[in-house]
């Protein structure tokens, strides 16, 4: 090998070094703002659809750990959105509903929900702003008065208490 192509290959090697070098420093740079669970979250969704928040991320009851015996997260309903509460309240006294779907039977298809004889579950729409249709949000009454919340069409559901 001439001194010529030693020179090179120690420029490109540089080059290299560099531009490793800048990437790391961009890297703290990043974690320093953003926090590394947000990058490395992030970077795990990169090229995935994006998602709703799941319904077991909705604030949860008092203590975080509260779950039902098959382990679904439980939450008082203060902490569910507004127009969920306001669902429920409508719920409670009969109606009115905005949907005509609203109070139709839910087949609990998914089996997320404790398994009960059909038309033990009734679905709820609940509003979601800047929607053009009903959205994701239901709440899910069964017949002895006990409450779920899903924002995900049934994907996940938190109970309420």
């Amino acid at each position: 090998m001439n001194q010529g192509q030693r020179n090179r290959q120690s420029r490109s090697r540089q080059g290299r070094s560099t531009l490793a070098s800048i990437a790391g420093i961009l890297l703290l740079i990043l974690i320093a703002l953003f926090g590394r669970d947000q990058i490395t979250n992030n970077a795990k969704d990169l090229g995935q659809p994006a998602r709703v928040q799941p319904a077991d991320q909705v604030e949860p009851a008092r203590e975080s750990d509260r779950r039902t015996d098959s382990g679904m997260p439980i939450v008082v309903a203060s902490a569910l959105p507004r127009e969920a509460q306001a669902t429920i309240r409508s719920i409670e006294r009969g109606g009115p509903f905005p949907y005509r779907q609203d109070g139709a039977i839910f087949g609990n298809r998914e089996r997320l929900l404790p398994i009960r004889p059909n038309g033990y579950y009734h679905e709820y729409t609940v509003p979601t702003p800047g929607e053009d249709d009903r959205g994701a949000r239901r709440i899910v009454g069964g017949e002895t008065g006990e409450f779920y919340y899903t924002n995900d069409h049934y994907d996940s559901f938190v109970k309420v208490e």
